[in-house]
């Protein structure tokens, strides 16, 4: 069976997670450098990593198997992910793909440069409703896929 893991220091849609998780009885991995205050049942996997740089994405690209799902806003974690064969969803429920992970990784280091230079001053949208919503929906959808064998 596929399990979820989160990348979950930043991550928005906890909850979400826990709830499409739940109704459909999959084991989730919280991956974090900190306890997360979060109850939780008992499918659910709270790692705390130590507090070194990409220690809860090395955690995470250590483990996911080809078929799991890893939630995540950190690009490079994300392609580290699809390389395993693993499913991708950031928090808006965008997924990143073979075909757009190459633009996403450019496109962080030229926001990387730009703000190195100043003309950048990093400013991401904020979180919506909507968001939340389209990531809910995207994680359900892959969640009835993956019950019913549909990759």
């Amino acid at each position: 069976m596929s399990e979820i893991y989160v990348d979950g220091d930043a991550c928005p849609v906890k909850e979400e997670i826990l709830k499409v998780a739940y109704r459909h009885d999959f084991v989730v991995h919280l991956v974090s450098n900190q306890w997360l205050r979060i109850p939780v049942g008992p499918k659910v996997n709270k790692v705390v990593v130590n507090d070194s740089f990409d220690a809860a994405d090395d955690w995470i690209a250590e483990n996911i198997k080809a078929g799991d799902v890893c939630i995540t806003g950190d690009i490079p974690l994300a392609a580290r992910c699809l390389e395993t064969g693993a499913i991708v969803l950031g928090s808006t429920g965008k997924p990143f793909t073979g075909d757009n992970i190459g633009m996403a990784l450019a496109m962080r280091e030229l926001k990387s440069q730009l703000r190195d230079m100043g003309e950048d001053k990093g400013y991401n949208a904020s979180f919506t409703k909507k968001d939340r919503s389209d990531f809910l929906n995207a994680l359900e959808l892959w969640a009835q896929k993956t019950k019913r064998g549909i990759t």
